[in-house]
């Protein structure tokens, strides 16, 4: 749906389960069900609702106890699905849960896992000879129960297209902004990424365990470089610079960039270099060469190298579907 659209919002419906984690169905309901003026649109970009096969469910460890949502049936009408994880997953899932997943995904309705609800599309049968990500503590146990799952042990998210898995509790915090720029653009994601003071984009092959996140004396954080770096772009930028700004070897910023991101130097780069690509697009700017400079990609054919590798589209379709004239301006 493009910036502006005066098309019904997008459906999305959330099943809690017996023992559902309720912190991934907050996790859904920030990303999607709150209303965002900031964005400058006529009416709300998604629709939540959340769904129940029975009218009172208890949550992780019965700490929560969950009423007065909507049955099953509310998945009959939802474009995209959400399953969030539970800690009990040899305990099999109840079949009418099961049912309405495989229901959904008949139907054509994108459906999406947080952490360890992998187990439930892996149970419902839909992950058979498919990629999927789940938290790297359950994955001994996804690949006993379930063999057949091509399971990618060591990511953030996975998107096979109409399934959509992420490996934790926080990324699926990733995969829902990796859902709002896909469906939407990088201006728009940017904006829910601001508001939840979250990072606006990792890409879903980073790594999920990050070595220390905390430094253990002295503070080593990022931070600092991330933001200077994101002020030049454009300009000719290399992993030695950045090292040379951080006053380390390149060798001890890699292992920085490792334990605190989950990614490389270069990776972090070249994707905060895609994302400016993005939103100088959705800004109106046409010339190739000039995204491509501005955005330090240096030519217009690595730009469309890197803008198809991470969007799947050219830019010429990523213009025709996110640009300013796709609909009305954001107000900034």
């Amino acid at each position: 749906m493009p910036q502006g659209s005066s098309h019904l919002p997008h459906r999305v419906t959330v099943i809690v389960d017996e023992g559902t984690n309720p912190f991934e169905v907050g996790v859904a309901t920030e990303l999607f069900g709150l209303p965002r003026p900031e964005l400058g649109l006529p009416g709300p970009l998604y629709e939540v609702t959340l769904c129940a096969p029975a009218p009172e469910i208890r949550m992780n460890h019965g700490f929560f106890t969950l009423t007065g949502v909507r049955g099953l049936d509310a998945v009959d009408r939802a474009d995209t699905l959400v399953v969030p994880g539970r800690p009990d997953n040899v305990v099999p899932r109840a079949p009418a849960v099961l049912d309405a997943i495989r229901r959904a995904h008949a139907r054509g309705a994108r459906i999406m896992s947080f952490c360890t609800g992998t187990f439930a599309l892996a149970e419902a049968g839909l992950l058979d000879g498919r990629r999927a990500a789940t938290h790297w503590r359950w994955a001994d146990s996804l690949r006993r129960l379930h063999p057949k799952v091509l399971l990618e042990p060591d990511v953030l998210f996975v998107d096979e297209g109409d399934l959509l898995t992420a490996a934790g509790s926080a990324a699926a915090l990733d995969l829902g902004l990796y859902v709002w720029r896909r469906d939407h653009g990088a201006e728009i994601a940017n904006h829910v990424s601001r508001r939840l003071v979250f990072a606006a984009h990792r890409d879903g092959g980073q790594r999920q365990f990050v070595e220390r996140p905390v430094p253990d004396v002295r503070d080593e954080s990022l931070a600092p470089l991330l933001e200077w770096a994101q002020e030049r772009l454009g300009e000719p930028l290399t992993v030695a610079h950045l090292a040379a700004r951080a006053r380390v070897s390149p060798a001890t910023l890699h292992r920085r960039f490792r334990a605190q991101l989950g990614t490389t130097p270069l990776a972090w780069l070249t994707g905060e270099r895609v994302a400016l690509a993005c939103r100088l697009i959705e800004r109106g700017e046409e010339r190739l060469d000039v995204v491509a400079a501005r955005s330090g990609l240096g030519t217009a054919a690595n730009l469309r190298n890197r803008l198809r590798r991470v969007t799947g589209l050219s830019p010429s379709a990523y213009r025709r579907r996110f640009g300013a004239g796709a609909g009305e301006a954001l107000v900034s």
